[in-house]
């Protein structure tokens, strides 16, 4: 007989989550100090490649409704890390805008990378690799069924 393919340790579903949650928790101390959490810190992460962008542009980027994109939004302009105003080219879009703090942040954050990777302890190209695979997946859980 072969395995079970119901077992739980077989699952990508179960391995990702469990891999998912372990990685944030690393993230978790390295960002405390500056006052983000690991949603936040990806906003900082989008606005940090490119400011201005719109709402609708952070929501597809990171992949996070308007509903829970716009607490964080809001949590990050309290703490002076960026700005909310309404698009000059269109009235009806929101402009997100890095502050001269926020900019200022991304400094701090430079070190965040490299305390990751020497906590898990894995070669840099073994998580390159990962990245690229699960890149692969995101791609294909997000296809349309034909």
């Amino acid at each position: 007989m072969g395995e079970d393919p119901l077992a739980l340790e077989r699952q990508v579903c179960f391995a990702l989550s469990i891999a998912a949650r372990s990685v944030v928790a690393i993230y978790r101390p390295l960002l405390e100090p500056m006052g983000l959490t690991h949603p936040q810190y990806l906003v900082m992460l989008a606005l940090w490649g490119r400011s201005p962008l719109t709402g609708k542009e952070l929501s597809g980027m990171l992949a996070l409704d308007p509903g829970t994109l716009t607490p964080l939004l809001k949590r990050l302009e309290a703490a002076g890390y960026l700005r909310r105003d309404r698009d000059r080219d269109d009235e009806r879009a929101l402009a997100v805008t890095l502050t001269d703090a926020g900019r200022a942040l991304r400094e701090r954050a430079l070190e965040i990378p490299p305390q990751v990777v020497a906590t898990l302890g894995m070669p840099v190209a073994d998580l390159e690799s990962l990245h690229a695979a699960l890149t692969r997946v995101i791609a294909a859980a997000r296809q349309e069924p034909s």
